[in-house]
C-alpha cells in the first residue's frame, strides 16, 4: 500500500526516521474497535493491538490510537498482525469532553485537514448546535465545511444556507442530497489525494450515505430515517477511515446525540469574532456582557445587530467552559494532594523500618 495516499509526506518521514531506525514500521490507523485496531501499512491491512508497556504508561484514553492516527509498529507479515508502540505527533484532532460527569477529554479523530459538519435541512437544521460545532473544529485547528444535507425535502434550502453563511461569512457552506446527488460534485472537488477530510454531526443527517456517493459503492451501512421525527439509528457505529479510489480519505463517526466542550478557548474566540470585536467598545474593562451600562455587546443585541439566539448561546457555552476549567483544576488539585498523601506514607513507613533497623 503507498502510503502516501493515506497522507505521509516529507514532515512525517522526519519524525518516524528514528523510529524506522530501530526496525519499526509506519502504519495508519483505519479502525478502532475500543482497544484493537485496523492499521493500513505498506505490507497491506493489518489487525493490531498495542504494547502492554504503552497501556500501562498512557495517562488517558486520549493518549491510545484513534482513527487518523500515525503509528509505529512491529509487523508480522505472514499473520497480516502488528503491535503498536507508539503513536506518531498529532497534526491536529477533533475532541469533546467524554459523556457524562467525568471530566477527559474524547479524541474522534486525527490528523484531519477539513471537517465537514452536516446537518439535514428537516428538523436536525440548528445554528445553535452548528456554532458548537464550529467551536470545536476551531479549537482544533481544522477547516470546518458546513453540508446542509436533504435539499431533495427542503426545496427552500438557499435560506438556510445564507442564514449560515451569516454566523461566518468566510464559512465555506455546500446545499447537496445524498438522495438525487445534488452538489456530490461540488464535495468531491475539495477532496484531493493525501488528505483527511471527517464527517461530523447527529444521527440521521446523511453522513455515510454522503460518503457511499463520493465512494462511489455501498462502503458503509445506512437505515432508513422516521418521518415523524427525522431521526435514524446509530448505523455507523465505530470511527473509521475509507480511502478513496480517486485520492483522499474519509473519516465517518457516530452520530453524537451530545457535544460537550473540552478547551475551547480559542474556538469560542474565532466562532464568535463579532462578538468579541464588540469588548472593546464596553464602558467598563470587566463587562460581564449581561447586565452592564454602556455594555456594546448588549446594544447590538437591543438593536438587532446581534441575534439574540446567538448571543444567549454565546453566554451559555462561556459559561460551560468556566465551570470545566474549575472542575479540572479542583479535580487536579485533589489528584495532586492524593499523590502526596501517598507519598507521605511511603516516607513515613521507609523511616519506620530504617529506625528499626
Amino acid at each position: 500500500m503507498d502510503l502516501t495516499k493515506l497522507g505521509w509526506d516529507d514532515h512525517l518521514d522526519k519524525i518516524f526516521s528514528p523510529l524506522k531506525d530501530g526496525g519499526l514500521a509506519a502504519g495508519r490507523v483505519i479502525i478502532e474497535n475500543r482497544e484493537r485496531y485496523q492499521i493500513a501499512t505498506e505490507i497491506g491491512e493489518c489487525h493490531a493491538e498495542v504494547t502492554g508497556k504503552f497501556m500501562f504508561s498512557a495517562d488517558s484514553a486520549a493518549e491510545f490510537p484513534k482513527v487518523g492516527d500515525w503509528v509505529a509498529v512491529t509487523l508480522f507479515d505472514s499473520e497480516q498482525k502488528a503491535i503498536i508502540h507508539d503513536v506518531l505527533p498529532r497534526k491536529t484532532k477533533f475532541s469533546r469532553k467524554v459523556a457524562g460527569k467525568t471530566f477527559e477529554e474524547q479524541v474522534i479523530a486525527a490528523n484531519l485537514d477539513v471537517i465537514f459538519i452536516v446537518q439535514s435541512l428537516d428538523e436536525n437544521y440548528n445554528l445553535r448546535r452548528l456554532e458548537r460545532y464550529l467551536v470545536m473544529v476551531h479549537e482544533n485547528r481544522v477547516a470546518p465545511v458546513v453540508v446542509l444535507n436533504k435539499t431533495d425535502v427542503w426545496p427552500e434550502f438557499e435560506e438556510r444556507v445564507t442564514a449560515v453563511r451569516n454566523l461566518m461569512p468566510e464559512l465555506t457552506v455546500v446545499p447537496v442530497s445524498a438522495k438525487t446527488d445534488f452538489g456530490i460534485d461540488a464535495l468531491k472537488d475539495m477532496i484531493s489525494e493525501g488528505m483527511t477530510f471527517a464527517f461530523i454531526g447527529s444521527s440521521g443527517v446523511g453522513k455515510s450515505s454522503l460518503i457511499n456517493r463520493l465512494v462511489g459503492e455501498e462502503v458503509l451501512k445506512t437505515a432508513e430515517i422516521r418521518e415523524s421525527d427525522s431521526r435514524g439509528r446509530h448505523t455507523t457505529t465505530r470511527r473509521q477511515l475509507i480511502v478513496l479510489p480517486t485520492g483522499g480519505c474519509l473519516i465517518d463517526t457516530p452520530g453524537m446525540r451530545e457535544l460537550q466542550l473540552w478547551q475551547a478557548e480559542e474556538g469560542m474566540d474565532e466562532t464568535f469574532a463579532d462578538i468579541e470585536r464588540l469588548y472593546a467598545d464596553c464602558h467598563f474593562s470587566d463587562c460581564t456582557h449581561t447586565m452592564e451600562i454602556k455594555c456594546a455587546v448588549l446594544a447590538a443585541v437591543a438593536s438587532g445587530e446581534l441575534p439574540e439566539g446567538r448571543y444567549q448561546n454565546y453566554l451559555k457555552m462561556r459559561k460551560e467552559l468556566a465551570h470545566l476549567e474549575s472542575t479540572i483544576n479542583k479535580e487536579s488539585f485533589l489528584e495532586r494532594k492524593r499523590k502526596e498523601k501517598v507519598l507521605h506514607r511511603e516516607i513515613n513507613r521507609i523511616m519506620k523500618t530504617s529506625k528499626k533497623k
